[in-house]
C-alpha cells in the first residue's frame, strides 16, 4: 500500500511542477504578445514618419530648383506641367 501512495505522491510533485511551468510559460507567452504589439506600433510609426519625411524632401528637392539650383530643374519642371494639367483639366470639368 505505501507503494503506491509513494507512486501517487510522486505524481502529484510531477503535476505541480507542470502545472507552474505551464503558468510560467504563459506569462512568458503574454509578455512577448506585448512587445512584439508595441513593436508593430513603433514599425508603424516610423514607417509613416518615413513617408512625411520623403514628401518633405521632394517638396524641398521642387523648391530648391526654383530657387535656381540646377539640380532638379526637370523634375521641376515636370512637376510644374503636371499641376498645370491638372489645372486645366479642373477649368475644363467646370466649364461643362
Amino acid at each position: 500500500m505505501s507503494e503506491i501512495a509513494q507512486i501517487i505522491d510522486t505524481l502529484e510533485s510531477k503535476l505541480e511542477k507542470l502545472l507552474a511551468k505551464i503558468d510560467g510559460l504563459e506569462k512568458t507567452s503574454r509578455a512577448m504578445q506585448q512587445e512584439l504589439n508595441q513593436a508593430a506600433m513603433v514599425m508603424q510609426k516610423q514607417s509613416t514618419e518615413m513617408e512625411a519625411l520623403k514628401a518633405q524632401h521632394e517638396s524641398l528637392k521642387i523648391a530648391n530648383s526654383l530657387l535656381g539650383s540646377e539640380e532638379n530643374k526637370k523634375d521641376t519642371k515636370l512637376k510644374i506641367n503636371s499641376l498645370i494639367r491638372e489645372i486645366d483639366y479642373c477649368i475644363a470639368q467646370l466649364s461643362d
